[in-house]
């Protein structure tokens, strides 16, 4: 078992910037692959961005590409998303995943652990 808690989440204008941040406890945290996924009431989770388990290959959604960063930092078992340039649109809960990364890091149906989410608000 993995547990996993997200913080960071927020109220921020557009053009702000938030770092989420990701706790990893349990199991071997290089074990897994890791992502971010976004949720808005009524729609499907949809996938932000994955890091491989050395942090060497990392993976991003187009509407986030050139704005977000995702990053790990594996002895703190801790995953980031630096989130710059925010846009009203990029307002949901945002959910850190952990998998194995056997994947396309972009379905959810590839990850087995999943933190309760944080609330990222932007505002116009």
């Amino acid at each position: 078992q993995v547990q996993l808690l997200e913080s960071g989440g927020g109220l921020v204008q557009a053009g702000g910037s938030l770092r989420l941040s990701c706790v990893a406890s349990g199991r071997t945290f290089t074990d897994y692959a890791m992502a971010w996924f976004r949720q808005v009431p009524g729609k499907e989770r949809l996938f932000v961005a994955g890091i491989s388990w050395s942090g060497g290959k990392t993976y991003y959604s187009d509407s986030v590409k050139g704005r977000f960063t995702i990053s790990r930092i594996n002895v703190k078992n801790t995953v980031f998303l630096q989130m710059n340039s925010l846009k009203p649109e990029d307002t949901a809960v945002y959910y850190c995943a952990a998998g194995y990364g056997s994947g396309s890091y972009r379905n959810p149906s590839e990850y087995d652990y999943w933190g309760p989410g944080t609330q990222v608000t932007v505002s116009s």
